[in-house]
C-alpha cells in the first residue's frame, strides 16, 4: 500500500475534488437534496466552513476551512460520502474488494486535495469552482448553474480570513440597463 503524504494543518483551508466512479453519471445533481443533507449532517457532527462549492453531475469541488484546532478532513469526507451513499443502490459493477468491504462502488477511491496557501491561491480556486460548469459545457455562464456557491453573496469568500478586503464603492452609481435573466 502506498504511503501517501498528507499535509496536516489545523484550521487549514482546503480545495477538494471528488468524483463518482461512473463518469458521465448525473447522480449528484439528480440526488442533490440527498447530497445537501449529507453535507448538513457531516457539518453538524464535524463542523467546517464551506467557502465555495459546485456540484456537477458526476463530481463536486469544494473549498473547506476547518476549525482552528482541527485537521481531520479525511474523516469528514468519509462521513459525507457514506451518508450520501447509504441511500443510493450499489453500483452494478463492483469489485470483489468493494463487495468484501461493504462499499457501494459509487465514488472513485482517489480524490484531489490541495491546501490553500494564501489569498491569491484562494481566489484562483474559487474562480476554478465557479467556472467548472461552463468548462464542462453545462451552461454558457457560471451564474446559470444552480448548484454553485456563486449565488451566495461574495461567491463564498466574504469574511474568509484569506479573502481580500471588500472593494468600497466610489460613490452613487447611475442606473444602467437591467442585465438579462439567466436560464
Amino acid at each position: 500500500m502506498p504511503n501517501s503524504r498528507r499535509s496536516r494543518v489545523p484550521g487549514g483551508t482546503w480545495f477538494f475534488t471528488h468524483r463518482l466512479a461512473e463518469r458521465g453519471s448525473d447522480l449528484l445533481v439528480r440526488e442533490v437534496a440527498l447530497l445537501r443533507d449529507a453535507v448538513r449532517l457531516t457539518r453538524k457532527v464535524r463542523p467546517f466552513e464551506i467557502v465555495a462549492a459546485v456540484i456537477l453531475p458526476d463530481q463536486l469541488h469544494m473549498i473547506w476551512t476547518l476549525p482552528e484546532e482541527d485537521e481531520d478532513f479525511p474523516n469528514r469526507w468519509g462521513q459525507l460520502k457514506s451518508a450520501f451513499s447509504r441511500h443510493i443502490p450499489p453500483a452494478p459493477q463492483r469489485t470483489a474488494r468493494q463487495i468484501r468491504k461493504g462499499e457501494k462502488g459509487i465514488w472513485q477511491t482517489r480524490s484531489w486535495e490541495h491546501r490553500i496557501r494564501d489569498a491569491a491561491d484562494l481566489a484562483a480556486h474559487v474562480r476554478l469552482i465557479h467556472a467548472a460548469p461552463v468548462q464542462a459545457g453545462l451552461c454558457p455562464r457560471a451564474t446559470d448553474w444552480p448548484y454553485s456557491s456563486i449565488h451566495r453573496r461574495g461567491g463564498g469568500m466574504t469574511g474568509h480570513p484569506l479573502a481580500p478586503p471588500p472593494v468600497q464603492p466610489e460613490g452613487p452609481r447611475k442606473a444602467g440597463p437591467v442585465p438579462p435573466c439567466h436560464a
